[in-house]
């Protein structure tokens, strides 16, 4: 590395190097902080006094999602879990508790290398959607939940031993029902229909995905009577992106709704509901010792815009001005004009 500027005579030992890099890393890194050293990519300087600002990157650990979207994929998979944990207690007729343990992205190599083995894995598609899914039990949770299938107590199975053809068959009709839970969460995406593609109990030998892919992997530990064990779901990113994009979309819509006035709409059942009407006047002052001594044939003087000033209370708020008239021998009144601004409180 050379300097044009002066700064850099030689090329930088690998000890300068070293003290580079650790004077970036005792500044922290933080957002606007002063740091140490810092040099342009043609091997200038920063001004002392120039704030910089750095973002610190981990490329071993591959992140394709910001962290707004990471919170709400997150709350889609705490309401997949939550429903999941319902229905899975009805399909088997016992109370089975879900949790999630933890909600992150890794590359898929470093996936198949958390699966256990032996287990249970269920390879899936969704339609409309690419790539292919990878559901994994432990086999002590995938026993348990065959013997109380079959009519057992549900008591957790000790033994570590690869599933049987009937076990597993029995075991997908349960994987069905997770998935579809999963795939109902995305209610932006019409149509999404799990296929259950494949089966394996090793993840060594998972080759669904490029080695590199990034996956998003959820770890889910269940406990059903005394067994606890755990439930992985990883899904590659060529799968979770439509996704994304339209929950990110609906977001976007929703936000639009709230902040413009929404249309209002008519309901048929609104036509039933009776609301008291009321036209009044407001004419003059009166007393109430005047009040009492009135006798039949007395004569009230009304000012002479006063028909063209009646009130339409409804509900006991005034909502229109109106003018008051005869229509086929019966009194009517004729709606002038709206009232906006309501000012007056309800009786």
């Amino acid at each position: 590395m050379s300097s044009d500027a002066g700064d850099i005579s030689d090329i930088l030992s690998q000890g300068d190097i070293d003290a580079l890099m650790n004077m970036g890393s005792s500044s922290g890194g933080g957002g606007g902080d002063e740091v140490g050293v810092v040099f342009r990519s043609n091997g200038e300087r920063f001004p002392k006094d120039q704030k910089v600002k750095i973002n610190v990157c981990d490329f071993r650990n591959p992140v394709f999602l910001t962290e707004s979207e990471m919170r709400q994929v997150r709350i889609r998979h705490e309401s997949f879990i939550h429903y999941m944990a319902a229905r899975l207690s009805m399909f088997i007729r016992m109370d089975v508790g879900l949790k999630m343990s933890k909600l992150h992205t890794m590359s898929f190599t470093e996936f198949t290398e958390t699966i256990a083995s032996p287990t249970f894995i269920n390879l899936f598609r969704v339609g409309g959607l690419n790539g292919v899914g990878v559901m994994s039990i432990n086999p002590r949770l995938a026993m348990t939940l065959v013997n109380r299938m079959l009519g057992g107590k549900g008591h957790s199975v000790t033994d570590e031993r690869y599933l049987t053809d009937i076990e597993m068959a029995l075991i997908e009709d349960a994987v069905r029902l997770m998935l579809q839970e999963w795939c109902s969460q995305w209610e932006e995406m019409d149509g999404l229909a799990p296929t259950i593609v494949g089966r394996e109990n090793n993840g060594r030998f998972l080759q669904t995905s490029s080695h590199d892919a990034v996956t998003l992997v959820l770890d889910i530990e269940a406990t059903m009577g005394d067994c606890c064990e755990g439930i992985q779901i990883g899904v590659p990113y060529a799968m979770i992106d439509p996704m994304i994009k339209a929950m990110k979309q609906s977001n976007k819509d929703m936000t639009r709704n709230a902040t413009a006035r929404q249309k209002k709409k008519w309901l048929p059942t609104y036509s039933s509901i009776n609301v008291p009407l009321v036209a009044e006047w407001d004419a003059f002052d009166i007393t109430v010792g005047d009040i009492l001594r009135l006798r039949k044939g007395d004569i009230l003087q009304m000012p002479s815009s006063i028909l063209a000033e009646t009130k339409i209370r409804m509900n006991g708020v005034t909502r229109f001005i109106g003018e008051v008239g005869v229509e086929n021998d019966h009194v009517a009144v004729q709606i002038i004009e709206q009232v906006k601004e309501i000012k007056e409180n309800q009786l």
